[in-house]
């Protein structure tokens, strides 16, 4: 046998190897990281900057998420998690779920109103349609957890943070506890953060504004439900050290947690 080896043979050897390697490299190729979707209500969703600096939890939970970690905030304006189920939108979020996807889903606040569109009956109906979440979910390879509704600003007359919720809360934490779903209580960390503010000191993370102070409201607001951009990080912040404390993602994935003063500049609030 010639032990001549041509041009030719010589370049489609390296094409060989080359294609090799990028097959080998495609195949070793890191995972997307994990998406952290949201559904939930108002005190959750994201407004436009008309509205700011209104903000909601779900709206700054990116400042503390780190590692190509992306929040996908589907959380709506008076929903429930009835209304939010019958409009479509869990079938659109499950939709796109990847596996290792975190889904939090946190309602409560609009389960409570007498609207038959929206509400639900904690030791059934909320239960019923809580399941609907976490078991789509797992269906997809998704971390569904379950997170208690944010406490409103409400206290007694010796100025103590007060509850809200009713019988909502526990509900969540009992269907937690039954189907084995990681949770995070907002409502108990919600309170205790309120409480140890104050009556005055929880107005600059509500949306407390004095006529003249926002260009969006001129006349001024008294919010006892919905953030100002302040309260929205902080909220965050409760949310996103829950979330780390679980573990369902990694450390890397968390940043800014115990790092305090953080600007209201750091919400994207779109166009």
């Amino acid at each position: 046998m010639s032990m001549h080896i041509t041009r030719r043979a010589l370049l489609t050897g390296a094409g060989a190897v080359g294609a090799l390697a990028a097959t080998s490299s495609i195949a070793h190729a890191a995972p997307a990281p994990p998406r952290v979707h949201v559904a939930g209500d108002s005190t959750a969703s994201t407004y436009a900057a008309g509205l700011a600096p209104r903000a909601g939890w779900g709206q700054a939970l990116q400042i503390f998420l780190a590692g190509g970690v992306a929040v996908r905030n589907a959380a709506l304006s008076g929903a429930s998690s009835k209304s939010f189920a019958d409009a479509g939108l869990l079938d659109a979020i499950l939709a796109t779920m990847r596996a290792g996807d975190v889904f939090l889903i946190s309602f409560g606040h609009n389960d409570e109103k007498d609207d038959p569109e929206r509400h639900t009956d904690p030791a059934t109906t909320f239960k019923t349609y809580l399941s609907r979440y976490v078991d789509g979910a797992r269906a997809r390879g998704g971390r569904p957890v379950l997170v208690t509704p944010v406490e409103r600003r409400r206290f007694d007359s010796a100025g103590h943070a007060t509850v809200s919720h009713g019988a909502y809360p526990a509900a969540m934490r009992e269907l937690a506890a039954a189907t084995s779903v990681p949770l995070i209580d907002l409502t108990a960390l919600s309170l205790a953060l309120w409480d140890s503010l104050g009556v005055e000191g929880t107005k600059d993370h509500f949306l407390w504004l004095t006529a003249g102070e926002s260009p969006n409201y001129p006349a001024g607001v008294e919010d006892n439900t919905h953030f100002q951009a302040h309260g929205a990080i902080e909220v965050a912040r409760l949310v996103a050290t829950g979330l780390r404390g679980l573990p369902i993602l990694p450390a890397p994935a968390f940043r800014r947690l115990t790092t305090a003063g953080l600007p209201d500049s750091l919400i994207v609030w779109p166009a």
